[in-house]
């Protein structure tokens, strides 16, 4: 919501002076809440650390001391109390059943006015028509998704014409890099079946 804009104006041929008051938010010393602490919202953690953020989480079980110490993160029992507090929300859980349309137009009224909410996710942990009312009525700051419903949105949906949103095609994976290691992890797999081994990435049914 600072960078997109940004870029356009140093880019337009328009543009004769950047203005002085136009200013970001700050993330250092910001407080940041993750909606599931599995191992990538584990990993965001370690990330927000080194920017000295506070961090919130809300997870269905509580991680070990040790791990919370490590990257100074404190337990949401309940999930309102995470979004209340939190200068940024980021979605890192799942879809489910449970979690279809998690933040809708409630979870949003109770998110500070000045917050961004960041859905890394899937498209539909998100009620999106909730979310185009709040951005449009300023409940909340701004919105960043990596993830919509559907894939592309259409070409009209009105969430492509708000200014307080960056929405990028499901590219959080998206490297040379991790592609190479995804299909590895692939690979690895198929040999432990066929050997009749344990399999490293089983996912085994809740």
């Amino acid at each position: 919501f600072f960078f997109h804009p940004g870029c356009q104006i140093a880019l337009s041929p328009d543009t004769k002076s950047f203005a002085v008051d136009w200013l970001g938010v700050e993330v250092s010393r910001a407080t940041l809440g993750i909606i599931g602490m599995g191992n990538i919202g584990y990993k965001v953690a370690q990330r927000a650390r080194a920017f000295s953020m506070r961090i919130l989480y809300h997870n269905r079980n509580q991680r070990r001391k040790e791990e919370e110490e490590a990257v100074g993160a404190h337990y949401c029992e309940k999930m309102e109390d995470l979004l209340q507090q939190s200068d940024f929300v980021m979605l890192v859980v799942n879809l489910t059943s449970e979690t279809h349309k998690l933040i809708g137009r409630r979870e949003l009224g109770l998110m500070k006015p000045t917050a961004t909410l960041i859905n890394i996710s899937r498209g539909a942990v998100i009620d999106q028509d909730a979310l185009v009312e709040a951005l449009q009525n300023k409940v909340i700051r701004a919105a960043a998704l990596d993830v919509t419903h559907p894939e592309p949105l259409p070409r009209d949906h009105p969430l492509l014409k708000l200014q307080n949103i960056i929405i990028t095609p499901h590219i959080g994976t998206a490297t040379g890099q991790a592609t190479y290691m995804m299909a590895e992890e692939a690979i690895a797999n198929i040999l432990a079946v066929l050997r009749g081994q344990p399999i490293p990435s089983e996912v085994l049914p809740k």
